[in-house]
């Protein structure tokens, strides 16, 4: 083989890899979503339950899902949800948001947060999956 189609190959390969680990990071972070379920639903026909539904959580401000009766502390929190505020959250709740709702200890676990991002980032705010 020539140098471009071993260069070619490569590119393909390390695409196809991502890929797969990104697939792999969601499917693992639905697993972990099994810690949120007490609270939280996702996915098509999710409704709130003692915490809101998280469908379409990347890119929504918090306090925001209808009819959920959010902490004043959450509602006047800020916060734009994406990977990096999810990611600083996760870890404690109640750190990051004074005065929350939210009775989370927390995943402190770098690995497992990012994996709950893939999962929970996956679905778009009608609960379907991207």
């Amino acid at each position: 083989m020539n140098l471009k189609t071993l260069s070619a190959l490569a590119v393909v390969t390390s695409l196809a890899s991502a890929s797969s680990a990104l697939a792999q990071d969601a499917a693992a972070g639905k697993t972990s979503f099994n810690k949120c379920l007490a609270c939280h639903a996702i996915g098509e026909g999710a409704k709130n339950k003692v915490g809101p539904e998280l469908n379409g959580l990347d890119g929504r401000h918090s306090g925001s899902a209808p009819d959920y009766n959010y902490s004043d502390a959450n509602k006047n929190s800020g916060i734009t949800w994406n990977k990096e505020t999810f990611l600083e959250y996760i870890k404690d709740p109640k750190a990051k948001i004074p005065g929350t709702k939210m009775a989370f200890a927390g995943i402190k676990n770098e690995n497992e947060a990012n994996n709950l991002w893939a999962y929970v980032s996956s679905f778009d705010k009608d609960g379907k999956q991207k």
